[in-house]
């Protein structure tokens, strides 16, 4: 019976792991000395259950400020000889390239792997790029899982890859696999790892390896095409590459595709006539063993399947060319290269590719899901009640007074671009908003720009932007919204937080000093829980140059889970059915999704189990028609009080 729960066992049981802690318990099984992150979906978990663990077992494990940073940290443990791992999603590399296609050169001591999580469909990110063309760039092996249990293998064998040959090692879960359970066995932990027994390197200087200057990066080059080669013939052994069925048609398939493979040959009923090869080193590409299969079909044809980019497929054509076989390559021009592989789409490009019926009907349930999903009232993403980018969101757009220019930027406050709010006119990449809100300042003058950023962003890309926009004099208010987390991906802490990966207090960094020490011409912190007091602060912020306003108070889900622990409560709001004009303000401007409205009675409600206490509603209802109710059943109308304003500073201090 599998354990649930958990990335610690005895060798040989069977955990029901995610295919990221299957990874982070490879991690453990590999000896790896050090875990560092910036954390992004799908590859969050890895980090966070390995934080949970790391003093159990002498693993040292960081939070870093950005993807580039978390990169070095890891490449420096390898250079001194240890064994570290970096996890980032897919999008993160690119923020770590520039040190990603350097240290490809020169190589490492302890192995080094980097664990980039591909999101196909895009299911949380802005691009669905795939990263096995980051590795074929900088020549460094990628190895591609297709379940947990592979995932945890892969991790193991990509150190052990990367201390033979000498290189980085990419290991790329896609999103399924990431976040799939599945029942896992375990392998045994290192003796130091039982003991939780901290490792410690050393530094050897090698200025001819590690300090890359032109002439030495000549150098170095032609050792990465030799590092490459030498990885290819590793790679023909490796154990998840191999061949299966004796049947007439040929199909080479990578990663996960495998697994919907299988799953659509069993429902065509063609199982028996499938020669398969199963790739899970798509580069550098074992070409014997490819070779070796293709010969098999000789006068025929071959189907490759992958997700996204053709990249196994576009190396063999290139094998077929330089080595005169007879096989017609096919991939890309029945398999799509957008969007997540599944079985179904697996099912309709072998239909087209052989020619032949099957008897799933999938009109059919296409029909019978849509008929289902309409009878399913609207279920629109939106900001989590009382959270307080909420209040923010509405307080910039009502000082604007449809005059403003909103440079977004990534997070759960990304959904502040979505109805009611709309307050962003722009969305990139992390900590563009205040790039993006400086060219648009320079650019345009009608309009005031509002930079709007999260606190874990500004620190991950915004100061930087910051920086630019105070010297070159950008007419711009940037607002952080700071809630003292880095909400979106699971509640890690940040440089705002105070604390470390594994929760030891560390020095909490004030965005607003920081703003300060850059010389922005304005800087205010205000609580995102008083409306008036923003409407107050954003104003003033329009009269100067470079306007910095810190929106801060705890993500609303991090503050309910503390005072639940502690069995504290917090405020309820209700409507005053004789007083609600049936307006919709509340609905319409704030838009809290605690609030419905009955058309019946023409009132707003106020769902109490939703209603998180923020009183926000009350204090943007024109009607005072919204109060608290207190726990003797009364009344309280005014919600601006001392006694509110105290609460929400005990809130804003919680961490």
């Amino acid at each position: 019976m599998a354990r649930i729960g958990t990335i610690l066992g005895e060798p040989g049981e069977r955990l029901l792991l995610m295919g990221n802690e299957a990874i982070a318990r490879g991690v453990l099984e590999a000896d790896a000395a050090v875990a560092s992150t910036y954390p992004g979906t799908p590859s969050s978990e890895i980090l966070m259950v390995l934080s949970e663990v790391a003093p159990k077992v002498g693993l040292y494990a960081e939070y870093s400020t950005n993807e580039k940073v978390a990169f070095e940290v890891a490449l420096a443990a390898s250079w001194n000889g240890l064994r570290s791992v970096v996890t980032m999603k897919h999008v993160g590399l690119n923020v770590a390239a520039d040190s990603f296609m350097s240290a490809a050169y020169q190589g490492t001591k302890g192995g080094m792997v980097v664990v980039t999580a591909d999101d196909p469909s895009m299911w949380s990110s802005q691009n669905e790029q795939d990263n096995r063309m980051y590795a074929m760039f900088a020549n460094v092996p990628v190895l591609d899982p297709m379940d947990p249990q592979e995932a945890l293998e892969m991790t193991k064998y990509a150190f052990q890859l990367s201390e033979e040959v000498g290189s980085l090692v990419m290991l790329r879960p896609t999103t399924r696999v990431s976040h799939t359970r599945a029942d896992v066995k375990i392998g045994d932990l290192p003796e130091n790892k039982k003991n939780a027994v901290r490792l410690w390197g050393h530094f050897e200087k090698n200025p001819e390896k590690y300090v890359v200057l032109p002439s030495r990066a000549r150098r170095m080059h032609p050792e990465v095409l030799e590092r490459i080669e030498k990885a290819r013939e590793i790679l023909e052994n490796a154990p998840f590459n191999w061949e299966e069925g004796s049947g007439e048609i040929g199909i080479i398939v990578s990663g996960i595709s495998y697994v919907y493979l299988k799953e659509a040959l069993h429902k065509l009923g063609i199982e028996d006539k499938v020669s398969i090869l199963k790739i899970g080193t798509p580069f550098p590409l074992p070409l014997k063993k490819v070779e070796s299969f293709l010969r098999k079909f000789e006068g025929g044809k071959v189907l490759v399947i992958e997700e996204l980019e053709p990249i196994v497929e576009n190396q063999i054509k290139v094998l077929v060319y330089d080595k005169g076989i007879n096989v017609e390559i096919h991939g890309k021009d029945y398999i799509p290269r957008i969007y997540e592989m599944t079985t179904r789409r697996i099912i309709e490009a072998l239909e087209k590719y052989l020619g032949m019926k099957h008897d799933v009907d999938f009109a059919a349930i296409d029909e019978h899901f849509k008929k289902v999903s309409e009878k399913l009232p609207p279920r629109p993403p939106t900001l989590c009640p009382a959270c307080p980018h909420r209040n923010t969101f509405y307080a910039i757009k009502r000082n604007a007074k449809g005059k403003g220019i909103y440079t977004g930027d990534i997070g759960c406050y990304s959904l502040g671009a979505l109805k009611p709010l709309e307050t962003m006119d722009t969305i990139v990449s992390m900590g563009a908003s205040i790039g993006l809100g400086t060219g648009m300042a320079h650019a345009q003058k009608d309009k005031r720009v509002y930079a709007i950023i999260g606190d874990s962003t500004f620190f991950h890309t915004g100061l930087s932007a910051l920086a630019n926009a105070v010297y070159n004099k950008a007419p711009m208010t940037v607002v952080v919204l700071d809630n003292r987390i880095t909400a979106m991906t699971g509640h890690q802490p940040d440089p705002s937080t105070g604390l470390t990966a594994t929760m030891e207090p560390t020095k909490f960094i004030d965005i607003a000093e920081i703003a300060k020490a850059m010389g922005a011409d304005y800087v205010a912190v205000v609580d995102s829980y008083d409306i008036p007091e923003l409407l107050k602060v954003l104003e003033e912020a329009d009269k100067h140059q470079v306007a910095v306003v810190v929106s801060r108070q705890p993500c609303s889900l991090l503050r309910t889970r503390i005072q639940r622990k502690k069995g504290e409560s917090w405020p309820l709001y209700q409507v005053d059915p004789d007083k609600c004009t049936g307006c919709k303000v509340c609905i319409n401007a704030h838009g809290c999704p605690a609030i419905s409205f009955d058309k019946e009675k023409n009132v707003a409600v106020i769902d109490e189990v939703m209603c998180w206490g923020c009183s926000g509603c009350a204090q943007v209802c024109p009607f005072d028609a919204i109060y608290e109710k207190l726990p003797d059943g009364g009344r309280k109308y005014d919600v601006l009080d001392e006694e509110n304003k105290r609460r929400w500073q005990q809130w804003n201090s919680m961490l």
